[in-house]
């Protein structure tokens, strides 16, 4: 399988994680984590009742964001420079994150389309749901804009970022999981996006992938749900 070469650099301690399981960067942080047989000491912060705010998360990441790591006293936050961090300091090589410069940009690329792009505008038209509100049509438009962009480069490639699974398959997964959960798109609609999005999950299914990233996409859809109906 795609992973049997990621074994880590087996760590003797656990890493600390801030996690909350509606997060889609938490998620794929977590799931890199297992998939590289971390050790993992997982801090749960409910951002829905505010927990990022008190005082002794803020003593540990001032910008009071998750996920955020403690590896033995290396403090880190931001999903992309952890994931990052993680390949490389705990990979048996480089493939979920090539230290080739042209590889690593094409990796940085499609993390920061999937923070920077499609992570907004799945909060701008799935939190205002949730709000009681209405979306903007135009709100509406930019994500399925994010979606054909998503299925066309796929057209010519199995992975998002080269001829291997990366980090970035995972991260824009775990964002792209809340959404099917959520139910207002029909992904399905995007075949080679869908073909793709079950092939990733496939690969991860030995990692923890029902655990981790299904049982925090269904916590989301069963929230969003909830809210929308009401």
């Amino acid at each position: 399988m795609i992973f049997r070469i990621f074994d880590g650099k087996m760590s003797n301690h656990a890493i600390d994680i801030y996690f909350f399981t509606m997060s889609p960067p938490s998620r794929s942080v977590l799931l890199l984590m297992k998939t590289l047989g971390l050790k993992t000491n997982i801090k749960t912060i409910n951002i829905l009742n505010g927990e990022q705010f008190k005082p002794e998360f803020i003593k540990v990441n001032p910008l009071h964001t998750i996920p955020t790591i403690n590896d033995d006293g290396f403090i880190l936050s931001e999903s992309n420079a952890i994931l990052k961090y993680l390949v490389d300091q705990y990979g048996k090589d480089d493939k979920l994150f090539p230290k080739d410069n042209k590889k690593g940009a094409i990796v940085n690329q499609m993390l920061n389309f999937g923070t920077s792009t499609l992570l907004p505008r799945f909060a701008a038209t799935h939190f205002a749901l949730m709000m009681g509100g209405t979306v903007d049509e135009q709100d509406k438009e930019k994500l399925k804009e994010a979606f054909d962009y998503l299925n066309n480069f796929l057209k010519e490639s199995k992975w998002l970022a080269g001829e291997n699974m990366t980090v970035a398959d995972i991260a824009i997964h775990s964002t792209l999981g809340n959404i099917v959960a959520a139910g207002i798109y029909d992904l399905q609609s995007y075949p080679n996006l869908w073909q793709w999005f079950e092939r990733t999950k496939n690969a991860l299914s030995q990692f923890g992938y029902e655990e981790i990233m299904q049982a925090g996409s269904d916590a989301f859809g069963h929230v969003f749900k909830t809210k929308v109906n009401a």
